[in-house]
């Protein structure tokens, strides 16, 4: 299996990593296919697939801030059952994130990810890949060690509409196991970078930053 970086929207591969999106994600979640192109060319954002006999098979999108000395996961993509596509997305994506922290010098903190809430989000059937299920993928992730920060989530549709999408929380991985909460500041800044290309934000975000902005520490809570 090659793990294949993507920068630009002409790459051949990125049609194809652009169909699954769309039959594995809700439509908010998905960006249109020509708004990819600055994203792809940002080197802070990096898309990878997984290509398997001349097929995509899998994807997975993350960015490194190296100021904040923290990761986040924008979506990982299991496209077939029983080839390890998970772990070996998982193993790339750690290789080339502690490579890039070494780079600057610095340890990586950890990392930021959005998991579904099967148990209270609209039913996703996620393209009927049972992987990417998401009761299979809370507890996959909950092995992985990622944790649940204590905060009602919100965060901004990606149609920029100002509709705010639920049934999702803010988790993070800590590097170090003995970690049990996170400072606020850290969130903040990181929620803003993360969504500063939506300029129409819902209310019920900003207010989210509010009190999270008046708060010192967030925990870190089982998954």
């Amino acid at each position: 299996m090659d793990y294949r970086r993507i920068t630009h929207i002409e790459d051949k591969w990125f049609a194809s990593m652009h169909r699954l999106m769309q039959e594995v994600f809700p439509p908010e979640e998905v960006l249109e296919f020509e708004l990819w192109k600055e994203p792809l060319e940002d080197p802070g954002i990096r898309v990878f697939v997984a290509i398997h006999e001349g097929e995509v098979v899998g994807a997975t999108e993350y960015r490194y801030y190296d100021d904040l000395q923290v990761a986040m996961t924008d979506f990982t993509i299991i496209g077939k059952p029983g080839l390890g596509i998970g772990r070996f997305l998982y193993q790339k994506r750690q290789e080339d994130l502690m490579s890039l922290a070494a780079e600057s010098g610095k340890k990586l903190v950890g990392m930021f990810a959005e998991i579904y809430d099967p148990y209270r989000a609209e039913h996703h059937e996620f393209g009927g890949i049972k992987p990417m299920d998401p009761f299979v993928r809370r507890e996959v992730l909950s092995h992985l060690g990622y944790k649940r920060l204590d905060f009602p989530y919100v965060h901004p549709s990606w149609n920029n509409d100002g509709e705010a999408v639920t049934g999702l929380d803010l988790c993070f991985l800590p590097t170090d196991d003995n970690v049990h909460e996170l400072p606020a500041e850290l969130i903040v800044t990181f929620l803003k970078r993360y969504y500063s290309v939506l300029s129409n934000k819902p209310e019920s975000w900003h207010a989210m930053i509010e009190r999270l902005e008046a708060q010192e520490t967030v925990r870190l809570l089982p998954l």
